[in-house]
């Protein structure tokens, strides 16, 4: 008797086999591995494409350019805190939302029976 996955949102958060749960999603930073190391599922067939990206570029936009508008408009810092500050806190939410989010692609593909292969 096959094992309920679980919810796609776990697997998306702790980036782990959208089939079983445990096996690790990655095989380094965002390189999909081809199968999963517990339960043998075939990773290779689910692509996420630029979805990912496209969704980290739109959400973590919007939200480092409203940050930097309040803080211009409350504490009016120099130019050089916005060129330190903004590139900085950018690159490190562009690489905290990048996993989760392609994790969570894979995972609803699973779950709707979507891929490139047709599964």
């Amino acid at each position: 008797m096959e094992a309920t996955p679980p919810p796609w949102w776990r697997a998306a958060l702790s980036c782990r086999c959208p089939r079983c749960g445990e096996g690790r999603l990655y095989d380094g930073l965002l390189k999909v591995r081809p199968a999963c190391e517990v339960c043998g599922l075939d990773l290779q067939a689910h692509d996420t494409g630029d979805g990912p990206a496209s969704l980290v570029i739109l959400l973590l936009g919007a939200i480092v350019v409203a940050l930097a508008f309040l803080v211009e408009f409350r504490f009016e810092p120099p130019l050089w805190v916005h060129a330190l500050l903004w590139p900085a806190i950018t690159v490190a939410g562009a690489l905290a939302l990048m996993r989760p989010l392609k994790a969570a692609l894979v995972a609803l593909q699973f779950r709707h029976r979507a891929s490139e292969m047709g599964l």
